[in-house]
């Protein structure tokens, strides 16, 4: 017979540990499931100075651990390398298939995978990520007052962006590999009229180089004309796109938008008793502080119908 809880948060960035936190202090029959370790996307996030609380700032490793201390404190059972690899939620209880080959299955769930940045693949991105090279602006924009930095790619996200980090950076290159931005035209005009982005068309980023101190320069290839060429910059932005992290996700929950899960406001799916939080909803804004808020209001949600069944 395959184990049995009432509730699964499967996941264990900021929004699944926060749902851990709230269920465990409900006294749920709770267990969370992490592939990696707790902590999700944000334990490779060198600084976070966003997070309310912390006034001097912290890394994100040790507001992953603080996270973990805290809801292992009031009895959150975490599992870490843990792989699901298939979802039912077409029958009850719901059923998770794991890699191992084992099975569990559970009355409420919460999924909590999150999603990740998409990379160049270059040398150095790797190696400098957390260092000089980024997938937010939000979060480590202010990091670069008065540096020249780069901003990768031509979509909605990675103008509009680049445009922010105007508020910071003496200077903003847009690099991008073709010869027009897809940007609706109302957001490049906002690039077009600011002094401070310099847009480097026809360009794709070869390599990314620095140190101990961080990035220092990018080695550039014009994609027409074959020349290669190095751009000195101190931090570089990697906005194009993110990846939901929902391979193991099922075609009856709804998505959109590529595969993020559609929710109301009370994190609930369009199946009873499935919740979903954090970076893996369809949404706009994606940060900690409103993944751990979403891995709230989750628990409770799922408190609810575990109580009351709807």
């Amino acid at each position: 017979m395959a184990e049995h809880h009432a509730l699964v948060i499967l996941g264990g960035g900021p929004a699944g540990l926060t749902a851990g936190l709230y269920a465990s202090r409900a006294k749920l029959d709770c267990v969370m499931l992490e592939k990696g370790m707790p902590g999700g996307q944000v334990m490779v996030t060198d600084w976070i100075d966003n997070y309310p609380g912390f006034p001097e700032g912290l890394s994100g490793f040790d507001l992953c651990e603080k996270m973990t201390r805290q809801a292992e404190r009031f009895g959150l059972e975490i599992r870490s390398g843990v792989e699901v690899t298939r979802i039912e939620l077409d029958c009850e209880p719901r059923r998770l298939i794991l890699a191992d080959g084992g099975g569990m299955t559970c009355d409420s769930l919460i999924i909590a995978t999150g999603a990740r940045p998409n990379t160049l693949g270059v040398p150095g991105e790797k190696e400098l990520t957390g260092r000089g090279v980024s997938y937010c602006a939000t979060c480590d924009g202010p990091f670069f007052r008065d540096q020249e930095i780069a901003v990768i790619g031509g979509g909605n996200t990675a103008v509009q962006e680049a445009v922010y980090l105007t508020k910071f950076a003496s200077k903003v290159y847009l690099i991008h590999r073709r010869d027009e931005l897809r940007a609706t035209k109302i957001v490049q005009e906002m690039a077009f009229a600011n002094d401070k982005v310099e847009i480097v068309w026809d360009t794709v980023v070869k390599e990314i180089r620095g140190g101990d101190a961080g990035v220092e320069s990018l080695a550039l290839e014009n994609v027409r004309s074959g020349e290669r060429s190095d751009l000195a910059v101190q931090g570089v932005f990697v906005l194009i796109g993110t990846i939901p992290n929902s391979e193991m996700l099922p075609d009856c929950l709804e998505m959109e938008d590529g595969g993020f899960v559609k929710t109301d406001c009370e994190m609930r799916t369009n199946i009873p008793g499935v919740m979903a939080a954090g970076d893996i909803r369809s949404k706009a804004v994606r940060q900690v502080v409103n993944a751990a808020g979403e891995g709230a209001v989750a628990a409770m949600s799922a408190e609810h119908y575990l109580v009351h069944g709807k």
